[in-house]
């Protein structure tokens, strides 16, 4: 009967462990993908292709990171934000 009480709890403590780290933890992924992009590679008029860390700039050029020529990015605002 001892043993038997015994193996209750373990599977009952078993299944609890299981059923705990079986949930999605959605607000994390939230917190991550709202700051992704926030650095001047993405926000400028101009932008890497390669997205390299500060290449942003209000106009043509080439980055001063890898050398590629900037490229026009299409999500920029003149006023800093956009209406939809």
């Amino acid at each position: 009967m001892r043993n038997l009480k015994l193996v209750l709890v373990a599977m009952v403590v078993f299944a609890s462990v299981t059923i705990v780290s079986c949930i999605d933890n959605k607000a994390e992924t939230k917190v991550e993908t709202t700051t992704e992009k926030q650095g001047k590679e993405y926000t400028s008029a101009y932008v890497c292709p390669m997205h390299c860390k500060d290449s942003g700039s209000d106009k043509e050029g080439k980055c001063g990171t890898c050398g590629m020529a900037l490229v026009k990015n299409e999500d920029h605002t003149s006023d800093g934000h956009k209406h939809e």
